[in-house]
């Protein structure tokens, strides 16, 4: 370790974030690379290390001959102030070199409130955030993940972004990146032969334009590159690498455990979800594959937990199949297997009587409206007697606790269907009187809402969400009828998820505002202890944009989106049907039970559309 940074170390908190040396890193000789790619999650190390799809592309990358990929992570404040006053400049775990010398800086971008922290990850690199003030021979910087599928807010600093799964696109982007430098082609030629990879947005190559009320009047594409760009998608899950040499973190993470993922893609069709719409078509793993995965995995950690990981895991067909053969390996040694995104409609408490042999945990589920109605409106697909029936199975089953999740400011939500959140969590506590097997121990029922947020690529993306006072007035309605002792009561602040509405639907101006916020000193907006509503309102003001036309502006149907120069396959006759159908609260069957034809399952199939304008 060098001498400046261990001496640094002795002033910060959590000096293991910054130190690397963990169990089943990968260290290769630099004299046998070609090319270097640092991997950066714009969050603390607890928070990236807990990321799967971060694990997943660090051993892909490094599974391909001469290339190295290393890891890197945005510093606690009181870090980077070391590190600025000392010149030190941001490095790689593994090598401790200054990634500003590395050839490739990728991104993983999975929530909005992470962007700051990119640009202050540049920065402490010694970078110019924005790509037009960066030299040629700069580092090329990619980005990924669920953001990317609106990638207009993030197009000034990123020179271009991968949509969709990435597995097979950053070995092929690598590849194209080892021939260009070997051949000598700039940095413009190599960008024009990544935007003919599917799946590959390069924004430099698209030309918008804008109507005098600030919405988007078209998009053009240059370069014959691909308008509109389809995400990729892997389809075998079986035969996709997967990271059974999980890294041992030197510090406690997050989410500390063993992660399977299951499958990708969901069967459901909840409207206002952003991930069960761009991660469509469902692709699950066998049974068998996750058993051995699952195995290796625990045995090359040393974990004492490993928990099965999908948009809705009681959908996976072969549940009790994969419980049962990882329950043989992990219950003599004692190993418990977690089991999240239960559904109440499907629920089995057999399952959950195995599972929980080693370690017995809390209950949740996400109801997500209170009313029937409301319900019938996003699909959820869940009845009340669905959730009263599952916490009867559970509560006579010995379970004493639940934790019932819901959003506020859904589409055409009324106070009654505020109001029906209580008479739903009242009903859950009744039915705990009537069944639960121990009384004497009491009843922990913890009811949490969020500000429903209008997302990109959805049937709700037309929507308008709520003003910040109008949620709380809510909350306040919800919690003056839920006053009883045995139901907690939390509610999420409604600034951050402000900010989160207006970055998600943003255009590319939204880069001004994003740039003007890290320069008023902006970064960890995730967390409530840094994020300040005052910083981002100045930095609207300071760029003469209206924070609520992103936000709180419902939009007209004949509107091009910011985001519809990128296709998930979903096609948007599909949903406006959806939206249709929420405000007629008509359901929609889920995939199993019959195709509503979204278009995603003829993703082979690519969609060009010249130009996109209103």
């Amino acid at each position: 370790m060098d001498i400046n940074l261990e001496r640094l170390l002795k002033n910060v908190q959590k000096p293991g974030r910054y130190t690397g040396g963990e169990y089943n890193q990968i260290i290769k000789d630099k004299r046998e690379v070609d090319v270097r790619v640092a991997f950066c999650f714009p969050d603390t190390y607890e928070i990236g290390m807990s990321n799967l799809g971060m694990r997943i592309l660090y051993g892909v990358l490094n599974g391909i001959d001469g290339v190295w990929c290393e890891r890197v992570f945005a510093p606690w404040p009181d870090m980077e102030t070391q590190m600025r006053d000392n010149g030190i400049p941001l490095f790689a775990l593994e090598s401790g070199d200054p990634i500003r010398d590395f050839d490739i800086i990728a991104f993983s971008l999975g929530y909005e409130l992470s962007y700051t922290n990119v640009l202050n990850i540049l920065s402490l690199a010694g970078l110019e955030p924005r790509v037009s003030l960066r030299p040629e021979n700069a580092p090329l910087i990619i980005a990924g993940g669920a953001c990317c599928f609106n990638p207009e807010p993030m197009s000034d600093f990123i020179d271009l972004f991968v949509i969709g799964d990435g597995e097979e696109v950053v070995c092929e982007l690598v590849d194209i990146f080892a021939a260009s430098k070997q051949t000598g082609k700039s940095k413009a030629e190599l960008l024009a032969d990544a935007s003919k990879i599917k799946g590959v947005y390069v924004p430099s190559l698209y030309e918008v334009s804008y109507n005098d009320d600030g919405t988007v009047k078209s998009i053009l594409s240059e370069c014959g590159a691909p308008l509109p760009v389809n995400k990729r998608i892997v389809n075998d899950l079986d035969n996709t690498y997967f990271p059974t040499s999980t890294i041992v973190p030197s510090t406690e993470l997050v989410q500390d455990r063993v992660a399977l993922e299951l499958f990708r893609g969901c069967i459901r069709g909840c409207r206002f979800c952003h991930a069960g719409y761009v991660c469509r078509p469902l692709r699950q793993r066998s049974s068998d594959t996750l058993v051995r995965q699952g195995i290796q995995s625990l045995r090359s950690s040393g974990y004492d937990e490993i928990s099965l990981l999908s948009l809705s895991t009681s959908d996976y067909t072969e549940l009790f199949e994969l419980c049962d053969g990882l329950l043989e390996w992990c219950e003599p040694r004692k190993i418990s297997i977690s089991l999240p995104s239960l559904r109440a409609d499907n629920f089995k408490i057999e399952l959950l009587e195995r599972i929980q042999r080693v370690r017995k945990s809390g209950l949740t589920f996400a109801p997500e409206a209170g009313s029937q109605r409301m319900r019938d409106v996003i699909n959820k697909n869940v009845t009340e007697s669905d959730l009263l029936e599952t916490c009867r199975i559970a509560f006579e089953g010995g379970w004493n606790g639940v934790k019932l999740y819901f959003m506020l400011g859904l589409p055409t939500e009324t106070d009654e269907d505020v109001i029906a959140i209580a008479d739903l969590s009242r009903a859950v506590l009744n039915t705990w009187k009537l069944h639960a097997k121990n009384k004497s121990r009491g009843v922990r029922i913890t009811v949490s809402t969020s500000c429903f947020i209008p997302k990109p690529h959805t049937p709700f993306q037309w929507e308008a969400q709520i003003t910040m006072d109008e949620y709380l007035r809510r909350v306040t309605l919800l919690r003056e009828v839920l006053r009883t002792k045995a139901i907690t009561y939390n509610w999420h602040s409604p600034e951050q998820g402000y900010i989160e509405a207006a970055l998600s639907r943003g255009d590319r101006r939204m880069g001004t505002v994003i740039e003007s916020a890290w320069k008023l000193g902006a970064r960890l907006d995730s967390w409530s202890e840094f994020f300040s509503l005052d910083t981002w309102l100045e930095a609207f003001g300071k760029c003469g944009l209206d924070i609520d036309f992103y936000a709180c502006r419902e939009r007209n149907r004949d509107e091009v989106m910011p985001w519809s120069l990128v296709s998930t396959g979903v096609s948007e006759a599909h949903l406006l049907k959806e939206r249709e159908a929420a405000r007629e609260c008509t359901l929609t069957p889920d995939c199993r039970e019959k195709c509503s034809a979204c278009g995603v399952c003829g993703n082979s199939k690519d969609w060009q559309i010249t130009p996109i304008s209103g």
